[in-house]
């Protein structure tokens, strides 16, 4: 087996983004342009991933800094493609294989067209395979020149004759290199050109010359090959790749009530038989079971939803869990680290931060619920909050099984409500309560009678 070495170029500026933020960090469908590469390039199992970074080359590196397979080469100067991948002699030189170059920017890419592109390579003996297109509207891409069927030269836009600007095979910027010529060849790479930049497609005459072979492999699909240079290109691609993931739930038994308002990120794993309403946003590491009910304007990120849960309209979970048969909303808010349990439910306008709520308890109306944890079968009554935070250190409220808190009660934690515990409406609750005992801690209701005419006779002042 060859040994496959990826390099990845993803220094430019993207000057058309508009945008301080590298090019290559813009997202879609919850991914980077440049993980979206990666991702790819991680299927070939390669032996070295190389990333030619330049503007922003720290905020590129740190995005990555989990990746431990990715080693970065700066390149200062922006001169071109082939001083590009020049960039990274130093850690490929005299070592054997194939170089796959890729760009950071064309994130449709497929790993069966990289393993199509490492056989036609491998089976032709090429020095270098191009990857090819043929595209209706070529402009802006390199012509593909050939001679007796065989690939001679590539032509980039602004160098081209008229008569070449007609032909329509495009270079996709993707290549295969046998790498012991490379480095050698690429330092016969000029700058004769209207950009006066180091053209890697002149490596294709370069190899032609030396009687070298250069093969081609043609993607079927044009748009696989697609960069990306503009918020317009990232919006079009963005629309593609959310169809496609769509298009593989529906397939997989996922009712989408209206697929062009879904918006469901690529590693989002649904059970079959659920439905999606419209404007749903799934976001993230999302995994949401079978039979569930996602109704319009709720938002879930990096959470896990148990079957058969329904979530109500305009409701927001955040890397939290709601186990099976729970039902959610409309307008909740589950904030991170926070734990729904089987067949509970929260109701209008509940907010849970770092808390759990046991099987089947419940918080229907106007609560807030920070950093507890509630037992089963309990209920928790409008207008509830817990006073979690002292204005230094944020503290526990633990509330038993079977436990009944009045409406609009206030639990100043830390505090523990014992199993079987009620506590009465309008309470402020600063100590603890026992099992089975009832919690009353409010003012004593004083009624003043004839209050109302004494006003009225009063004098103004």
């Amino acid at each position: 087996m060859v040994e496959i070495h990826v390099v990845v170029l993803a220094a430019g500026k993207g000057t058309r983004m508009k945008s301080q933020v590298p090019k290559v960090l813009h997202g879609i469908s919850g991914f980077s342009l440049i993980e979206r590469v990666l991702r790819t390039a991680d299927a070939l199992a390669p032996a070295s991933i190389t990333l030619v970074v330049g503007h922003g080359a720290d905020e590129v590196k740190g995005s990555l800094s989990s990746r431990a397979n990715v080693q970065f080469v700066v390149q200062e100067q922006q001169l071109g493609t082939g001083h590009a991948l020049l960039q990274a002699r130093p850690l490929l030189e005299g070592k054997s294989g194939v170089v796959i170059l890729l760009s950071g920017d064309v994130p449709l890419l497929t790993s069966n067209t990289l393993r199509s592109l490492i056989e036609t390579h491998t089976q032709c003996e090429a020095a270098a395979t191009v990857v090819t297109a043929n595209m209706p509207r070529p402009f802006g891409y390199g012509r593909i020149v050939r001679t007796n069927g065989r690939i001679a030269k590539i032509v980039e836009e602004r160098d081209a004759s008229p008569a070449q600007k007609k032909i329509t095979e495009i270079n996709s910027g993707i290549y295969a290199f046998d790498l012991a010529p490379l480095f050698g060849a690429l330092d016969s790479v000029g700058t004769s050109n209207n950009q006066g930049e180091y053209y890697l497609p002149d490596l294709v005459a370069i190899y032609r010359k030396q009687k070298r072979t250069v093969a081609t492999w043609t993607v079927e699909h044009a748009e696989e090959i697609r960069g990306i240079n503009s918020r317009t290109e990232l919006a079009e691609v963005s629309a593609m790749v959310r169809q496609q993931k769509n298009e593989e739930l529906m397939a997989a038994g996922v009712t989408l009530i209206d697929p062009a308002t879904t918006y469901v990120d690529s590693d989002v794993v649904i059970g079959a038989d659920t439905v999606i309403h419209p404007c749903v946003f799934l976001e993230g590491s999302t995994k949401i079971g079978a039979a569930c009910e996602i109704h319009a304007g709720s938002r879930i990120v990096n959470s896990t939803l148990g079957d058969r849960v329904c979530v109500r309209n305009h409701t927001v979970v955040t890397d939290s869990t709601v186990e099976a048969g729970s039902f959610i909303g409309p307008f909740a808010h589950i904030r991170p680290g926070s734990q729904v349990g089987e067949g509970a439910h929260i109701g209008n306008f509940v907010e849970l931060k770092k808390t759990s709520m046991g099987k089947g308890s419940k918080a229907n109306h106007l609560a807030y619920l920070g950093d507890s944890t509630i037992g089963a079968a309990t209920n928790v009554g409008a207008g509830t909050i817990t006073c979690n935070y002292d204005g230094e250190k944020k503290h526990q409220t633990t509330i038993g099984d079977n436990v009944f808190v009045g409406s609009n009660s206030t639990l100043v934690a830390p505090i523990t409500l014992a199993d079987g515990a009620y506590i009465a409406a309008g309470s402020t609750v600063t100590k603890d309560v026992p099992a089975g005992a009832l919690g009353v801690g409010r003012a004593r209701q004083e009624n003043k009678d004839g209050w109302r005419e004494k006003r009225r006779q009063k004098p103004s002042a």
